[in-house]
C-alpha cells in the first residue's frame, strides 16, 4: 500500500481527494508537515480558488521547495486543478500576474468562453501512451475552473522524453493534464469524476509502486 500525503496549505478539497485515494488503496495522510510530505511515496497538491491565494498558501508551507526536492529525487507529485496551475510559470487573474512554481512553461489565463466557469463533465484528448488515462481515455471528467493554460511551449531536448499533454476544450483548447516523469497533474478533479476519476488515481498509484 502506497503512503500518500495530501498537502494541506490552506486550499480546499482536501478530504474528498483523500477519500478518493483511500478508495483505490492508498494509505492517505492530510498534513502540512514538510518532512512527512517529503518522505511519502506520493505527494498530492490539490487546489481550488484563485491562483495568487493558492501560491501564497503554498509558499507558506515551503511548497515550491518541497516539490523541487521531491522531483530532483524522482519522487512522484500529483497536482489537481489549481494545484496543477501553480506548477506553471505564472497565473494572470484580473490584471495581476503571480509567479508560479515554474516546473513547466506557460501562463494560466482566463478561458475565452461565453460561459464561465467551465463547470461540469467534459471529454479529454489523451496521448496513446498515457499512463494516467490507460483504459479511461474515452471517459468524461469533472471540471470547475475559469482559467487554464492554453498554449504548450515546452522545447524538449532530444535526450529527454517530452511531457505527455492531454487537451480538452471550452471556448478554446486548454491543457487538461500533463505527464512529465514524476510530476503529473490534471486540470479536472479526479476525486469528483466518479469511476473515471478513481481509475485515473488507481493508474497513478500503480505507476509509483
Amino acid at each position: 500500500m502506497s503512503d500518500i500525503v495530501v498537502l494541506d496549505y490552506g486550499s480546499g478539497n482536501l478530504r474528498s481527494a483523500a477519500r478518493a485515494l483511500a478508495a483505490v488503496g492508498a494509505d492517505v495522510t492530510v498534513t502540512s508537515d514538510y518532512d512527512q510530505a517529503m518522505a511519502a511515496d506520493g505527494l498530492v497538491v490539490p487546489g481550488v480558488g484563485a491562483f495568487a491565494a493558492c501560491m501564497e498558501g503554498f509558499r507558506a508551507v515551503r511548497g515550491p521547495y518541497l516539490v523541487d526536492h521531491r522531483l530532483a529525487g524522482g519522487r512522484p507529485v500529483l497536482g489537481i486543478c489549481v494545484g496543477m496551475q501553480i506548477m506553471f510559470d505564472s497565473g494572470a487573474e484580473h490584471g495581476v500576474v503571480t509567479q508560479g512554481v515554474g516546473e513547466w512553461p506557460g501562463v494560466v489565463e482566463e478561458l475565452p468562453a461565453d460561459i464561465l466557469p467551465h463547470m461540469g463533465w467534459n471529454t479529454v484528448d489523451a496521448p496513446q501512451d498515457s499512463v494516467l488515462f490507460e483504459g479511461i481515455s474515452g471517459d468524461r471528467f469533472y471540471f470547475v475552473h475559469s482559467y487554464a493554460v492554453q498554449r504548450w511551449d515546452f522545447a524538449a531536448q532530444e535526450l529527454f522524453r517530452p511531457p505527455l499533454v492531454t487537451w480538452s476544450e471550452h471556448g478554446a483548447p486548454f491543457i487538461a493534464a500533463v505527464e512529465n516523469g514524476p510530476l503529473v497533474a490534471t486540470q479536472f478533479h479526479p476525486e469528483k469524476s466518479g469511476d473515471a476519476g478513481l481509475g485515473l488515481l488507481a493508474n497513478w498509484l500503480r505507476s509509483i509502486r
